[in-house]
């Protein structure tokens, strides 16, 4: 790993000297100190342990999922009480409208367009569209210093549990990025072959993963530890067990809202693992030197096997695979006793690319003269949450958000900038361009481009400068476009016509 520590990173390193001085990093003795160090750096104040991390990623939870953000059908007491014990954040954003990007922007700390991920792995395209969709790479750069990396630098066992969807090619899995322990699965039921030992019966993931979580704490309670925890609910195909489909299938629907019952049952089942762990917290005396944070990799599905729909992120506008808020605006609660008030709620816009500065400061790993979370060649473009969770009323010192999605999906290719209240979306095939008033117009129902032409020249301006400043790569004009099959689905790793996203054979 510390060979990795001194490499160059693929891409372009814009900005490292302004991160470090943002990051209160000192010169260039403190950055060398980064590239070079071998030990530890020594506990935080007073000489108390670093803390613990937690941090659980829901697959496809939209943001009105949550009995805390407001569903009256779906049962979620263990999030609903963990937001009671925390902070519930309200304008969070996953960096990308699918998951590998996301997952990317979690890991490294970076707008994900630096690299190229900017679509899901493998993907799918429509080749007879008017647009050719970049290239998207299919793995971070093994150059990238990842959170887990710099987390077991400084000491922490760092375990990995559930879906990666970084990249399976050699040199990418969560063992080379950082997790000295990896459990790398998938899908709602972990059959007997392959669970650690081998069983005789089936195990449901939520459960299972918890499990494994849960025996790392024990085994490395004397120590801090990172746990990256990954269920792949509430993703589709959606499967739940046959008490929880009969009991939300009896349960009157509420009006306004699908309640559908096998993404109730698995919800139920993704809000028992996050219960599992913390009452394992609190049974190994480690909930008080725990931070724990619960999100989502993007919006919710709004669409499920067949075209029948799974659920709805109303009062939002779009889904997955959209740039409007349903497709990137998500859940985010963080739990840290003595550092985040209890029961608070924040308003403050914030990002997945947050999570890498506000770990390495709960870790005490920045903001001390001659300690750098990085190489120098490797900026970091989130800002620390940790101000958020001491004030919950304060606000982020960032001129704006941004999102690079030049793919189809739900949606046609795009970018977007949220500045204060407003948003700006950008389609790359039309060129249009729709402004919204998030604090007004919550739905994006009112598009303000006509009444304020010279707010939308100001944002789009934003948004292609910080295009250029990542080296985002843009989608070009497609000399096959055709217009009578421009709907045709294909897939990238057969070549082949396939289904459209959200559909199953």
């Amino acid at each position: 790993m510390n060979n990795r520590l001194t490499r160059r990173r693929f891409g372009q390193a814009v900005g490292a000297g302004a991160v470090s001085a943002m990051l209160g990093l000192g010169g260039p003795a403190g950055l060398r100190t980064a590239a070079g160090a071998e030990a530890a750096p020594a506990p935080g104040a007073a000489g108390r342990r670093r803390p613990n991390i937690v941090f659980i990623l829901a697959d496809d939870l939209g943001w009105a999922d949550l009995g805390c953000y407001g569903n009256k059908f779906n049962e979620t007491p263990r999030l609903d009480r963990l937001a009671g014990q925390g902070a519930r954040f309200t304008d969070f954003y996953a960096a990308a409208p699918v998951c590998s990007p996301t997952r990317a922007s979690i890991m490294s700390g970076q707008y994900q367009a630096r690299f190229g991920l900017t679509c899901h792995i493998y993907g799918h395209w429509r080749p007879f569209e008017k647009l050719v969709e970049p290239p998207n790479a299919l793995r971070m750069p093994p150059e990238i210093i990842t959170i887990a990396e710099r987390l077991a630098q400084a000491g922490y066992a760092t375990g990995h549990f559930g879906k990666w969807h970084l990249g399976g090619a050699p040199g990418a899995s969560p063992k080379d990025q950082g997790f000295q322990v990896a459990l790398e699965v998938g899908g709602h039921v972990i059959g007997p072959k392959r669970q650690d030992p081998p069983s005789d019966k089936p195990r449901r993931s939520c459960d299972y993963l918890a499990d494994k979580a849960v025996a790392f704490m024990e085994a490395n309670r004397d120590k801090p530890f990172f746990i990256h925890l990954t269920p792949q609910a509430v993703h589709i195909p959606l499967d739940t067990t046959p008490e929880l489909a009969k009991k939300y299938t009896a349960k009157p629907k509420v009006p306004g809202y699908l309640s559908h019952p096998l993404y109730a049952g698995l919800l139920e089942e993704l809000d028992a693992m996050v219960g599992k762990v913390v009452d394992a917290l609190d049974r190994l005396h480690l909930a008080e030197d725990t931070l724990l944070v619960f999100t989502s990799d993007n919006g919710g599905l709004e669409r499920e096997v067949g075209g029948w729909p799974g659920t709805t992120n109303e009062p939002l506008r779009g889904e997955k695979g959209s740039l409007y808020e349903g497709g990137i605006r998500v859940p985010a609660i963080i739990r840290w006793p003595g550092h985040a008030p209890a029961g608070a709620v924040c308003h403050a816009t914030a990002c997945s690319i947050d999570f890498y500065p506000t770990f390495l400061e709960a870790a005490g790993l920045i903001g001390r003269t001659g300690v750098s979370p990085v190489p120098p060649e490797q900026p970091l473009d989130g800002l620390s949450l940790c101000p958020l969770l001491k004030d919950p009323q304060a606000r982020l010192d960032r001129e704006a958000i941004y999102w690079h999605y030049p793919h189809y999906h739900h949606s046609r290719p795009s970018g977007a900038i949220r500045c204060g209240d407003l948003k700006l979306i950008e389609f790359f095939d039309t060129g249009e361009l729709e402004l919204y008033d998030l604090r007004a117009d919550i739905g994006e129902t009112k598009n303000l481009a006509p009444q304020r032409p010279e707010k939308v020249k100001e944002l789009h301006e934003r948004l292609k400068r910080w295009r250029a400043s990542v080296c985002a790569q843009m989608p070009q004009g497609n000399p096959g476009y055709d217009p009578k099959r421009a709907n045709e689905w294909w897939d990238r790793r057969t070549m082949q016509p396939t289904l459209a996203p959200g559909f199953y054979k």
